[in-house]
This record gives C-alpha cells, structure tokens and sequence, in this order.
C-alpha cells in the first residue's frame, strides 16, 4: 500500500471511530415514559447479564440483519464467559422460561420478527432486555421490555440527508448502530468478567477446537 493509501485509510478509521465514540457521548434519553433519563446501555446490559448468571438462568439473543450478527458475536463471548447463553432461532436452542433473559436488538424502534419474539418472551415469563435507537417508537418489543438500552445512533429510520455529515466519512443506513453495538458488547463483556471472576484463560478454555 502506498503512503497516500496509508494515510487515507488511517483518516476514514479516525473518521468511522469517532462517530462510533460519538454516540457514547451522547446525553442521556428520556425514558419512553418521558419521566427519568435512561441509564447508560452498559450499565443497563452488565446488571441484567449479571443478574441472571448468578441465578444460572439462560440469556437469548436475537436480531435480524447485521444486527443480528452483533448479537450473535456477544452470545459467542457469553458463553466463553461460562454462561448458558443461545441465539433465537438456532436448532439447539432450549426454550425461554421465568428466570431467562431476551436481548434483543431493534435500532428503528421495531421490526415484526422482534416484536414477535419479545412477545413470546414475556408470555413465557422472561425478562426482555431491548437495545434500540428509537425508545419511544411505540411498537411491540418497546412496549414489552423490561430493560431499554438506549444507542443514539443513525439506523434505516433516519432520513441520512438531514445526518450527512458536511464533509468527510458518513457510514451508510444502519452502519454506525452496528458498529456501536460491537463496541459496547465488547465493553460489556470487559465489565462481565470482573463480575464473574473470568480471566482470559478462563474465556480461551471455552473457545472450540472444532475449526
């Protein structure tokens, strides 16, 4: 790679990590109630995580689209930190019970696949923990959640001309929501280990051999 071709990649990384910082810096939202700020999306995360570990319950997760992978990369590190943790929809997956937690990712607010599972979540007693860009939008997975972890970020819902930044890197559609995400699960996983007393070879001995 040339010295140009390092040096532009090295701006659009600055560029792309400081939209993703920005959206840590961000003030608190208003509860979807209107009556008290929300609490920062890590605390929210590490307190219902921890809760239900050290009940041995399971954690489910569920997304769709690239969110879906980030939810899938953060149930991978749950279970290397030795909990009973599932992705919704995968042949393996036991069923969701009182005492289990659904986290389950909507940066517009709502989509019906989600929607439908918190709803099965809450029927089957389960607390639901929803991470999402629109707290207030009013659908389904919103009005079920127990937990709301607000991400401030541009998702598919926003009108991207009226974000456009005025010069420079601007990610596309939902990219800067997924990017936080990634973010914020691996501080959350950072926070989790303290909390459960997991080093790192506690992690790597639950990694696969089967690759």
């Amino acid at each position: 790679m040339s010295g140009d071709g390092v040096e532009l990649s090295a701006a659009m990384a600055s560029q792309i990590c400081d939209q993703i910082r920005s959206v840590f810096s961000s003030p608190p939202s208003p509860s979807p109630a209107g009556s008290r700020a929300l609490p920062p999306p890590l605390d929210i995360l590490v307190a219902e995580i921890s809760v239900v570990a050290a009940a041995a319950g399971k954690v489910f997760v569920h997304g769709v689209g690239r969110e879906g992978l980030m939810m899938k990369a953060l149930c991978m590190r749950l279970y290397h930190l030795g909990l009973s943790a599932h992705v919704v929809g995968d042949v393996t997956t036991p069923p969701i019970a009182a005492g289990d937690l659904l986290l389950a990712s909507a940066g517009p607010g709502g989509f019906s696949t989600v929607d439908a599972i918190c709803g099965v979540a809450k029927s089957a007693g389960a607390r639901v923990a929803l991470l999402t860009a629109q707290p207030g939008a009013g659908s389904i997975a919103c009005r079920s959640a127990d937990a709301v972890a607000y991400i401030p970020a541009q998702t598919m819902a926003d009108d991207e001309e009226e974000l456009r930044a005025p010069r420079g890197v601007r990610l596309p559609m939902g990219s800067l929501y997924e990017g936080a995400l990634f973010v914020l699960f691996e501080m959350v996983v950072l926070r989790l280990a303290e909390v459960l007393g997991q080093a790192p070879a506690h992690l790597r001995s639950r990694h696969t051999n089967l690759e």
